[in-house]
């Protein structure tokens, strides 16, 4: 079961997410797709989910399913990140049922405190 449970596909992110979770001392799996971010989900029902809106497959479906699969049912932790300027995307994520939207530096400078909530 892991921590965290990412959906990127962007190579240097997940170099990124892979050494912050390191730091941190949290367990981090990814996926490429919205499907497997789900899949993934479904093996850590208490993980934190990252979201990366920009990702060619399946981001905002899997927020839809995964907004409200926490642990019975409860809503969970869902921080989706894009660029600044896609507020219409940011928008359509929240419509989606995701409480946590902010632009990739803004995750980028908070990973470390994210992660660190993520912690089991």
């Amino acid at each position: 079961m892991a921590d965290v449970v990412a959906l990127v596909d962007d190579l240097f992110f997940v170099a990124k997410l892979k050494e912050t979770a390191r730091q941190i001392g949290v367990s981090l799996e990814t996926a490429t797709t919205g499907a497997q971010l789900v899949a993934a989900a479904a093996n850590s029902p208490g993980a934190l989910v990252i979201v990366d809106l920009n990702a060619r497959q399946g981001a905002l479906d899997a927020v839809a399913q995964l907004a409200n699969s926490g642990p019975g049912g409860n809503p969970r932790r869902v921080v989706a990140f894009l660029s600044h300027v896609q507020a219409e995307l940011a928008e359509r994520a929240r419509a989606a049922g995701c409480a946590e939207v902010m632009p990739r530096s803004q995750l980028a400078k908070n990973l470390a405190a994210i992660f660190q909530g993520a912690k089991s």
